[in-house]
């Protein structure tokens, strides 16, 4: 019985420990291709992807009907021409619901064979790199001094790990 209260004692220390030293950040965004109308015929899907920035670790969401459409990767010259004989990657997994992961930074050409490209579905995307994350701003005197902006950062995460500790001691004995 003594050893389950060390033990929920240290699994309690190591979850207050864990959320003081997090450090958040960006998710990845999963796409969803034409979003409501999907992957299918008569969209327009350069206009679908402008002003979108597609970063290393986004997800791409295809939603077709999948007895007749597929999910094909080809290159630059395929992607204009809409020939399918000879993709890269046939992410197509017979479900209509396919992902692909756009893990590499560099241009993706998507396609439906069997004719449908002709229709307008053709995708193509640059992945790029994230931003950096912001740089803060050097201190001026109006600003605070240095311990009032680590105070939010440090202590007072610190204060709430040890009050949880000091809480699952009380509970324990």
């Amino acid at each position: 019985m003594e050893r389950s209260k060390v033990m929920m004692v240290v699994v309690v220390a190591a979850v207050a420990f864990a959320l003081v030293v997090m450090v958040p950040q960006a998710d990845a965004t999963r796409y969803i291709v034409g979003v409501n109308m999907g992957w299918t015929t008569n969209v327009n899907y350069t206009i679908w992807a402008q002003g979108k920035h597609f970063y290393n670790g986004d997800w791409l969401f295809f939603v077709y009907d999948r007895n007749q459409m597929n999910v094909l990767e080809v290159n630059k010259t395929d992607y204009e021409s809409c020939n399918s004989d000879h993709p890269l990657h046939n992410w197509t997994t017979g479900a209509g619901r396919d992902v692909v992961p756009l893990n590499v930074t560099r241009h993706y050409y998507f396609i439906s064979g069997k004719g449908f490209c002709y229709g307008g579905m053709k995708l193509a995307v640059l992945v790029e790199n994230p931003p950096p994350p912001p740089t803060s701003s050097p201190l001026n005197e109006k600003s605070g001094s240095p311990s009032s902006i680590y105070r939010g950062r440090i202590v007072l995460p610190a204060v709430v790990a040890i009050g949880a500790l000091w809480d699952a001691f009380v509970r324990v004995w």
